[in-house]
């Protein structure tokens, strides 16, 4: 594994404002992240996950504290700034697949290629590529509510690395599928994790978690555990 910082986090405080009171969500979290790295955040609700998440996607600031992507500190970067590294270094898949209804599936994919300027032809290829690389190169031409569960979530994956990011944000990602469709779309995460992708998966769910190579565990806002798993022999 590389040891290059792809995420570096340090003393990373969010409060929240509750009519006078100060709720304090995330307390002085360090951290650091390193190229091709597949890790999950895991924590009960109020642990901290959520939020420690829209601020890793640049979806939220932190109250106080640093966070450097790619070296670039967050904080001091502009609205327009942000939404482009939204767009072009983080995929985010979601529980919810959060497709456009009436678009096909090569469409879905490929929105975000718009906002990156390029040409109809440049994002009809990648899009293809993307989605035959999930396996759903016969279902390009499908809207979402001709798909399963798992092929809309795999869309949904597709559209993630449609960009090449520099990370893949997961939040959730089998939190609608049932147990079979969740397998197969760990084992999905698993082969882009090989392709060489940094993942950071959001999950309450053990079993999701251990395809991890390291887990995060919070609590109250802090880190309780940081650890590599175990069951994972090889750390790629």
């Amino acid at each position: 594994m590389s040891a290059e910082a792809i995420i570096k986090i340090d003393k990373l405080v969010r409060n929240f404002r509750l009519g006078k009171q100060t709720i304090k969500v995330l307390k002085e979290i360090s951290l650091q992240i390193n190229r091709n790295e597949y890790v999950a955040l895991m924590g009960p609700s109020g642990s901290g996950k959520s939020t420690l998440m829209n601020i890793l996607g640049c979806l939220d600031t932190p109250t106080s504290g640093d966070y450097l992507l790619n070296k670039q500190l967050v904080s001091a970067l502009t609205d327009d700034e942000l939404a482009e590294i939204r767009n072009k270094e983080i995929g985010f898949v979601f529980q919810t697949f959060n497709l456009l209804p009436r678009a096909t599936a090569l469409n879905n994919v490929a929105l975000p290629l718009i906002y990156a300027g390029y040409s109809k032809q440049e994002r009809d290829a990648r899009a293809t590529e993307v989605l035959e690389q999930v396996g759903l190169g016969d279902r390009m031409k499908h809207k979402p509510n001709e798909l399963s569960g798992g092929q809309r979530q795999r869309v949904a994956v597709a559209r993630a690395m449609v960009n090449k990011p520099s990370i893949i944000l997961a939040d959730e990602p089998t939190g609608n599928l049932d147990s079979k469709t969740s397998y197969e779309i760990m084992a999905l995460f698993d082969q882009i994790h090989k392709d060489g992708n940094t993942i950071i998966l959001v999950t309450h769910e053990e079993d999701i978690a251990q395809h991890a190579h390291r887990i995060i565990r919070l609590k109250d806002g802090e880190v309780a555990n940081d650890e590599l798993n175990k069951s994972i022999s090889s750390f790629a």
